[in-house]
């Protein structure tokens, strides 16, 4: 069983369809909406501010979700999140790719259906405009995603939560 803990008079509400890892540890003001998936050795903290995961949102192992005080931290609908990314931002949009080992500091902004390349860094307070593909430390916009590319994290999105379906089956909630 995951380590669910409430902290400063908030307890984490988890949507009953969600899949989250028996390893993983949510803390304080989070909500995880349906068909959500947590995968192993992932922290999410909400203990300095709220902390929102959309819809079909996939993070994957070892990643940390923590936030700014008195700055939420919102991940759209539809988005993945690769193994062991930091997000220490304030919003993630619907439909993005958040690359493996990828970091997001305080305060920053993904648009839409935005890809945040493998080991990216998003530096404090940078807004990414919608479809952006970004790489780089620190991280630059390099172009705009095709309609082709969109469609294949949304792929992607699905492989996630009909496998995080299955486990759900598996840990036998």
């Amino acid at each position: 069983m995951a380590q669910i803990i409430s902290f400063g008079g908030h307890a984490p509400q988890i949507d009953p369809t969600a899949y989250i890892a028996e390893s993983a540890v949510i803390i304080g003001n989070v909500t995880i909406k349906a068909g959500a998936n947590i995968w192993p050795h992932t922290v999410i903290r909400g203990d300095e501010s709220q902390i929102i995961i959309g819809e079909n949102v996939s993070i994957q192992d070892n990643s940390t979700v923590h936030t700014y005080p008195a700055l939420p931290m919102i991940i759209g609908d539809n988005t993945l999140v690769g193994h062991n990314v930091i997000l220490h931002g304030h919003s993630i949009g619907k439909g993005c790719l958040i690359g493996m080992g990828s970091i997001l500091m305080d305060a920053t902004e993904i648009g839409d259906e935005s890809i945040i390349g493998a080991g990216t860094m998003i530096t404090k307070k940078k807004v990414i405009p919608p479809r952006s593909l970004v790489y780089g430390m620190p991280a630059k916009v390099v172009r705009e995603l095709s309609q082709e590319e969109v469609d294949g994290v949304q792929s992607e999105v699905k492989l996630y939560a009909d496998l995080g379906a299955e486990y759900k089956k598996i840990q036998g909630e």
